[in-house]
């Protein structure tokens, strides 16, 4: 007859699995039910939304009360579960898939993806339906386009009506040369009329690689390996990662292979690794700071050779135009006028904005580089990744995703809220709701950050060895601990053991 205990670690072991599965199940309905870009289910949308937050905190907190011997079980089969559930369904809250995989495809036949915008008529014989649907005729005689992601824009020669679920469909691939290279390689293993699902099935991998990872980085760094769910579990990841196929989740994950190797004093494997995660999005830029304290040299050249061979065809064969729509992109987001940067524009205007923001990053950059320990680089990459995201201000969710794996690894669950607030600003875009969201999730994590350091924090925040996983800072709750039989001791009191 099975021990008591035995049942009890069963119970809790059943909980969580029951947990994730129906955190997967509402993710699988909403991505075949439901969708931002359709206004009619728009409030249904950012309910289902908070749901699945709710939800995932709810099992991550159940996962807590799991036996350290199944918690590995758990979280790969919530990963699969959860990821599983994100691919049930088209892109529904972005349609940068479709620019990645009408990139894929003008590579295949030759064409640069920066020589010409997707209206372009030099594309037009290899313009897939599913990418340009067909206008729709009118009582009147006029055309118009029609669907869910479809978008009006204008054939650059005839100037006829062109329909495409591209967008931005009049202007250049904004994406880099390893991005660009990652989208022809998916497109390359499936027929042209082949519409979303490979970008979505390769997310899921990456998804899942990522998870296992951060499983193997966790155990040999002896902390518990629950906390991976943050990563596998997070409706973030999944919306963002899988059902909508964002680059960044590919960038995140070279950005962490990139920290293990330096942080295993593999520097020169450790800069190409980052030259590839910067060469994927860009953004992984600010992931440097963090290994630079020892050896910098090796890491800064072997990212800037590797960015810079990932390029290189692109640009023999296109010249300067791989820019692309990057300085469009940049003014469209309010970073040449500082309007973008939410937390600084209100007390600083116009392009002093932009150089605040700059000198703030620059301040946290030599704080990072000073204080992280090379051999344990995790909690410095969650503060520079973090602190970026803080004063970007970025309109997009999917920015967070390159966190989301230190915040694992690190346990700092509180950071989590930056991606939250993002998300709040994509799906209510009233106008001071990104500032007033972003200043709450900065001061949950101000809060909890001196409460963890405890008595003396500005004393050793001032020392050495701030930045290492070790100690108080970063290090992961235990599993909750089971008294076995007490013995008594010399002095005649019980002596308490711990779980294994």
């Amino acid at each position: 007859m099975p021990s008591r205990f035995g049942q009890s670690k069963t119970v809790r072991t059943f909980l969580g699995l029951l947990s994730v599965t129906i955190l997967a199940a509402v993710i699988g309905w909403g991505v075949v039910a439901l969708g931002f870009f359709d206004t009619q289910t728009r409030h249904a949308f950012q309910l289902w939304t908070i749901l699945c937050w709710v939800l995932f905190i709810l099992a991550c907190f159940l996962l807590r009360r799991v036996h350290q011997k199944s918690v590995v079980v758990v979280v790969l089969i919530g990963a699969a579960l959860v990821g599983g559930a994100a691919i049930a369904g088209p892109p529904n809250t972005s349609t940068d898939s479709a620019r990645y995989a009408w990139d894929g495809i003008v590579q295949e036949h030759g064409i640069s993806p920066y020589d010409h915008a997707p209206n372009s008529h030099a594309t037009a014989s290899i313009r897939t339906p599913w990418l340009f649907p067909a206008t729709v005729a009118t009582a009147d005689g006029t055309e118009k386009c029609t669907g869910t992601r479809v978008f009006s824009t204008y054939d650059s020669a005839t100037h006829q009506r062109l329909c495409t679920t591209i967008n931005r469909p009049g202007v250049l691939t904004i994406y880099p040369g390893a991005a660009e290279l990652y989208f022809v390689a998916v497109r390359a293993l499936v027929p042209f009329a082949v519409a979303y699902w490979p970008f979505q099935a390769v997310g899921l991998l990456l998804s899942l690689a990522i998870t296992g990872g951060l499983v193997v980085i966790l155990r040999r760094r002896s902390r518990d390996p629950r906390w991976a769910a943050l990563w596998g579990w997070c409706p973030l990841v999944a919306s963002e990662g899988i059902t909508n196929s964002h680059i960044d989740l590919l960038a995140a994950g070279l950005a962490v292979v990139a920290t293990v190797l330096v942080a295993n004093g593999r520097r020169w494997f450790g800069g190409i690794a980052l030259g590839a995660a910067i060469a994927t999005k860009l953004i992984p830029v600010v992931a440097a700071p963090a290994l630079l304290r020892r050896q910098p040299y090796k890491i800064a050249i072997g990212a800037a050779v590797t960015f810079v061979l990932f390029y290189l065809p692109y640009v023999i064969q296109t010249g300067p135009k791989v820019l692309g729509y990057l300085p469009g992109y940049l003014s469209e987001e309010g970073v040449d006028n500082g309007s973008g940067f939410a937390l600084i524009y209100p007390f600083v205007h116009g392009k002093a904005t932009t150089v605040v923001a700059v000198l703030i990053l620059l301040v946290v950059a030599l704080v990072v580089w000073r204080k992280t320990d090379p051999a344990d680089p995790w909690l410095g990459q969650v503060v520079m990744i973090g602190a970026f995201l803080f004063v970007l201000s970025p309109r997009y969710p999917w920015y967070a995703l390159m966190l989301i794996p230190f915040v694992a690894l690190t346990g700092r669950w509180e950071w989590l809220g930056v991606g939250l607030a993002i998300s709040i600003r994509q799906f209510w875009p009233i106008a001071n709701i990104r500032l007033e969201t972003l200043s709450v999730a900065l001061a949950i994590v101000v809060v909890v950050s001196i409460r963890r350091s405890g008595p003396g924090w500005w004393g050793r925040m001032r020392g050495p060895g701030v930045w290492a996983g070790s100690g108080r800072l970063g290090r992961a709750p235990a599993d909750p601990p089971t008294p076995p039989a007490t013995r008594p001791s010399s002095r005649g009191t019980p002596e308490q053991g711990t779980e294994g």
